[in-house]
């Protein structure tokens, strides 16, 4: 049994006289009817078949019901109903240190400097206050606020039910400067209260148990990693308090978890969050964190948004976890999306109204805790909170709160607002796509209207030519292998997507045409067995306005289908700029340095050569273009390849995005930088 702390030891002065007595309530006999034989009469079935569990039996025999089962978890509940108890003596201002130490033999010991159990005798029991608390079901000091404004510990069954459901208790007090001892096992007392010394500098309540291995199995044990955490998530939802945690150190050999350690955290859920989101990528750096004491209670909450992974929210009232959210919860949703959505009309955003609470939470890491008298749970194991008034008390705490914070950081308010109007579109394309999927899987898929489709049933060898105009697509739709290759004729240039939103792509009439040929999904929802064609073919003019086609389209595939890059379907077409003829001899140039090497390799100088320049892949004759570049036997292509190494990886991000993004001056420092080297220009 660890020694209780010293009174002296900084303890907070109480803020008002321990209770001269503990409230108790007996709850009403609980009975359980034994069902009579198949066939019997009336007759068997009397009085003598109804059994009484008294006192702490229905704990024993039904222990689901009060900490939700017999498992790890359930065990680890027993640890925490004792905890609390200590962290309301803390919370009420009574303590500032607990102790838990794990010894060998799954033997816990949790330790506070409060005020001590009350061991008087109980006026209506006239046994010590102490055993009629561990004895008796729904008994204590938390029915009214008269010992606690604020406890986690409200029906009166915690301390109790661990008593039950361990093979050994002692419970030590000190108090008026005498020290008390009881022991306990199965929920019945094994010794009367004794007193067992004096203790002048002594204080609170020291509770040590070891869990029925009849209840719980021989194989389940307490986790020393648990119970640390449990801990630390104690101390940073108080800041007033410091709590020790040590055990065993052979329990944690060859472990991450310390056989000692001090938890105390002066900055509180902020510290905790901080903590908890390291390593992790932020939206914004500046964590919106505060604290409001009501008359209703107390709000404190800690909150940021990450870049990537799953959302982070932990709630808590009066110190216990809330996994399952509740009333607490609704009101920052409530006050969170508001805000948001006032700042975004405030700043002339229209978009910021299509913004959900799905999409604000979805990026949303938070530390939310309440205070307040007399919650509502639902359940023993209260894991969801259902005080009503919950609701308005946690919105309108963090709603003023929430405003200034976004007006006084319009930088980061616009950067938050932006990614989030980001993860909004990302919703409803993923619903389309959803939509998609479902007609898909009722009726054939459609293609666009002007695709001229291969006639093969499956991808291996097929090739889709992405060509500019109606002019040379049909031009190439002539000139193909119908069995393996398809063509697609784009009008014009198509949308820049580096400077588009995923709206404005998806209305793009030219790219939804694109990725239903292709028939795979964007970015991480791509879908490489789904790929309707082996090759991917950029087929555009040997020109200035050509290659700028060309580079929109690369730009497409770089941001939204990288993988179909990275998986080497997608090429160029290398289209002749020039056809020289000699006699009866033709050749064809891709550019001027080609059909200077022609003239001098190929033809003779002394001869007339006549050089003829295509304006576009359109003035072709279908059997050119077959010959020049989409025959497979004597065209040319280049495979499009994207750097696998991060260095390079981000510099082609980088320059992708000074030439194609948003901004304007980041082009016109490209060219004024490289100006200079230009040899050749097509005007």
């Amino acid at each position: 049994m660890s020694d209780l702390f010293d009174e002296t030891d900084k303890t907070p002065a109480p803020k008002k006289a321990a209770p001269k007595k503990a409230a108790a309530r007996k709850s009403a006999p609980k009975t359980a009817a034994k069902a009579s034989k198949p066939g019997g009469s009336a007759e068997d079935y009397s009085a003598k078949d109804i059994e009484v569990l008294e006192g702490l039996e229905p704990v024993r025999h039904r222990p689901g019901m009060y900490i939700g089962g017999t498992d790890e978890q359930a065990l680890h509940h027993l640890a925490a109903e004792v905890l609390d108890n200590s962290m309301d003596e803390a919370v009420a201002g009574y303590a500032n240190k607990i102790t838990i130490h794990l010894d060998e033999g799954n033997r816990l010991t949790i330790t506070d400097n409060g005020r001590g159990i009350p061991i008087d005798p109980h006026p209506k029991y006239k046994k010590p206050a102490l055993e009629v608390i561990l004895t008796t079901l729904h008994s204590g000091g938390k029915f009214s606020n008269k010992a606690y404004e604020t406890s986690g510990g409200l029906h009166g069954v915690g301390i109790s039910v661990v008593n039950a459901l361990a093979i050994e208790m002692a419970v030590e007090v000190a108090r008026d400067k005498t020290q008390w001892r009881q022991t306990f096992s199965q929920g019945k007392p094994t010794s009367e209260l004794k007193k067992i010394g004096s203790a002048p500098n002594k204080r609170g309540t020291a509770v040590t148990f070891v869990p029925d291995e009849e209840i719980f199995g021989s194989k389940i044990n307490f986790k020393p990693a648990r119970l640390w955490r449990m801990a630390r998530s104690k101390a940073y939802l108080f800041r007033g308090v410091e709590i020790l945690w040590s055990c065993d150190p052979k329990l944690v050999e060859g472990t991450d978890t310390p056989a000692s350690a001090t938890f105390h955290f002066p900055g509180g859920l902020t510290d905790f969050l901080n903590a908890t989101l390291e390593g992790r990528t932020r939206v914004i750096d500046p964590v919106f964190a505060d604290r409001v004491e009501t008359d209703q209670g107390t709000v404190e909450w800690a909150i940021s948004f990450v870049g990537g992974g799953e959302p982070l929210i932990s709630s808590y009232c009066n110190t216990i976890p809330t996994p399952e959210g509740g009333t607490h919860e609704q009101g920052l949703r409530a006050a969170l999306l508001k805000g948001l959505r006032a700042y975004g009309e405030l700043s002339g955003n229209r978009k910021a109204k299509d913004v959900t609470i799905e999409d604000l939470m979805g990026s949303a890491a938070v530390m939310l805790s309440v205070f307040i008298p007399n919650p509502e749970f639902q359940g023993q194991t209260k894991e969801k909170l259902s005080t009503q008034s919950t609701v308005r008390l946690t919105e309108n705490a963090m709603r003023d709160h929430f405003d200034h914070w976004l007006s006084g950081s319009p930088k980061d308010a616009s950067a938050l607002l932006e990614w989030l109007i980001e993860r909004a579109e990302e919703r409803r394309r993923e619903k389309a796509d959803r939509e998609v999927n479902r007609k898909q899987a009722t009726r054939k898929l459609r293609l666009p209207g002007k695709l001229a489709d291969c006639s093969q049933g499956n991808s291996a060898g097929t090739e889709l030519f992405l060509v500019e105009g109606e002019s040379a697509g049909g031009s190439a739709k002539q000139a193909r292998n119908r069995a393996t290759q398809a063509v697609l004729p784009l009008r014009g240039k198509i949308l820049n997507v580096a400077s588009a939103s995923r709206d404005k792509i998806r209305q793009n009439q030219e790219l939804s045409d694109l990725i239903q040929a292709l028939g795979v999904g964007l970015r991480d929802k791509y879908r490489e067995n789904d790929l309707r064609y082996d090759k991917v073919i950029i087929m555009t003019d040997a020109d200035v306005d050509g290659a700028h086609i060309a580079s929109l389209l690369m730009t497409f595939f770089f941001q939204e289908l990288p993988q179909l890059v990275y998986d080497g379907h997608l090429y160029l077409g290398i289209p002749p700029l020039y056809k020289l003829t000699q006699g009866g001899k033709t050749a064809y140039a891709r550019d001027d340095a080609h059909k200077d090497q022609l003239i001098a390799d190929e033809f003779n100088a002394r001869g007339k050569i006549d050089i003829g320049r295509f304006k576009g892949l359109g003035e072709m004759m279908p059997a050119q273009l077959k010959d020049t570049t989409m025959n497979p036997a004597t065209r040319s292509l280049l495979q499009v390849a994207l750097p696998t190494d991060d260095a390079a990886a981000k510099f082609t991000r980088d320059r992708v995005d000074q030439l194609m993004g948003k901004k304007p001056e980041a082009r016109y420092q490209f060219i004024q930088e490289n100006a200079a080297f230009v040899t050749d220009l097509d005007l």
